[in-house]
């Protein structure tokens, strides 16, 4: 299904001039988000990191800068996507600081939780999937701006997995649909949560396919960046048994900076500039490489579905 490997690696010279160009990655204060941040940096690219905590990010900030990152430069975006609400208003104080966006990297995600958030809503569901959602489209009046701009490539960037093939939904039509939680067994929480990533891909195409119908120039990927050993991967397997330990130390031992190559080369790869066209509304694996997600991400029916109750979903909590 996930078809074969592309090259082995990403390095910063496969990466566009960033230099003018602005970026926001959300869950950047560590893990893929930060070795993105750091590729996207060095780039030369003005790269705001999303994260609640200011003291975690600034401390994250100053470490990319002691590790080099050229004549690019970080900056702490206060982004709480626990909540839709306070994900928009984020949203709303950049557009007041910033006259461009050229990359929007939806990265972060939670995988250990699972409970019904204030709103009714499964709360894996809405940092993995509905924040991120209402952040893009806060943020699209911006990003659509940019994308007119003469010589501009504006890419949206959705962090997936490959786990997302693990459920099988018959509709998003509904709001149980969101929040179907598949219980608390080890297999169970895996799959609550590849749910939220399969509506990570779902909401990706639907987009795509909505922004190319107003014939705009913007790039929407989607991907799997690689069984990588990330901060929160790691916090879910401190909760198996026996099991945990052996899965963090002899099945997802890749470094971030490997899982921040596919992601790195989603949002500035030369090849996605050169063939743009090709790349809308695509899933890429490591490194780099276009395959065929599972038969249900690729279902419109759905994607339609999923968007639509979304907005419905979304305009009832913030009006």
């Amino acid at each position: 299904m996930f078809g074969l490997f592309g090259r082995k690696t990403v390095s910063e010279e496969d990466l566009v001039d960033l230099h003018g160009k602005v970026a926001i990655v959300t869950g950047g204060n560590r893990g893929i988000g930060y070795a993105t941040i750091q590729m996207l940096a060095r780039r030369g690219a003005k790269v705001y990191m999303g994260s609640r905590d200011q003291g975690r990010a600034e401390a994250a900030i100053k470490q990319l800068e002691s590790e080099n990152i050229n004549d690019g430069s970080v900056h702490w975006f206060k982004l709480d996507l626990s909540d839709p609400r306070t994900a928009k208003s984020a949203a709303k104080e950049f557009l007041e600081k910033e006259q461009r966006l050229d990359i929007l990297i939806n990265n972060a995600s939670i995988g250990v939780r699972s409970k019904l958030d204030k709103d009714g809503l499964l709360d894996v569901m809405v940092t993995n999937h509905f924040s991120h959602f209402a952040l893009t489209e806060a943020l699209l009046p911006l990003l659509k701006a940019t994308a007119n701009e003469s010589g501009a490539d504006v890419r949206i960037v959705t962090v997936a997995s490959s786990t997302h093939a693990r459920v099988q939904p018959t509709t998003f039509s509904t709001k149980e649909a969101f929040n179907k939680d598949y219980g608390e067994s080890v297999y169970g929480r895996l799959n609550t949560y590849a749910n939220t990533k399969l509506a990570n891909i779902l909401h990706s195409k639907e987009l795509q396919r909505r922004l190319s119908a107003q014939s705009m120039p913007i790039t929407c990927i989607s991907l799997h960046p690689g069984e990588i050993l990330t901060p929160g991967l790691e916090e879910f397997l401190d909760t198996i048994p026996y099991a945990g330990w052996f899965l963090k130390n002899y099945v997802f031992v890749a470094p971030w900076r490997d899982g921040a190559m596919t992601v790195a080369f989603a949002a500035a790869g030369k090849k996605v500039a050169q063939e743009r066209d090709k790349y809308r509304g695509t899933y890429l694996v490591p490194m780099g490489a276009m395959t065929v997600p599972s038969s249900f991400a690729q279902d419109e029916r759905l994607q339609r579905e999923l968007y639509e109750t979304t907005e419905k979903i979304l305009a009832e909590i913030q009006p």
